[in-house]
């Protein structure tokens, strides 16, 4: 186990509602490629936390990863209207754009 995952779960195991922590801790597991333990994590934080926008832009994409492309494009939508709840347009587009790029790429 890497050092920084193992900092991260003592992070997430100290203070269980500190979005930001268990947020790293689902982008360190995506960035090893555990797709299904960072899927895991978003949605965990998702469920405590449902207005961190970030984590369906990186759920999504890591949904990607596994195939699951209804699954992303659902990521996706929800993320946007969190987005658009917080006036984030930022966001917004960011997360307008990765699906329309989902979108294109299961088209062709």
């Amino acid at each position: 186990m890497s050092t920084r995952l193992e900092a991260l779960l003592h992070l997430v195991q100290k203070d269980e509602n500190d979005s930001f922590s268990r947020y790293g801790l689902a982008m360190e597991y995506a960035s090893i490629g555990d797709h299904a333990k960072a899927v895991e994590t978003f949605n965990e934080l998702i469920r405590r936390d449902p207005l961190y926008h970030a984590a369906y832009y990186h759920l999504a994409k890591t949904y990607e990863a596994l195939g699951k492309v209804r699954e992303a494009f659902a990521a996706y939508d929800t993320g946007i209207l969190i987005a658009r709840k917080l006036n984030n347009q930022h966001a917004v587009n960011e997360l307008i754009d990765a699906r329309d790029e989902l979108k294109y790429a299961t088209e062709c």
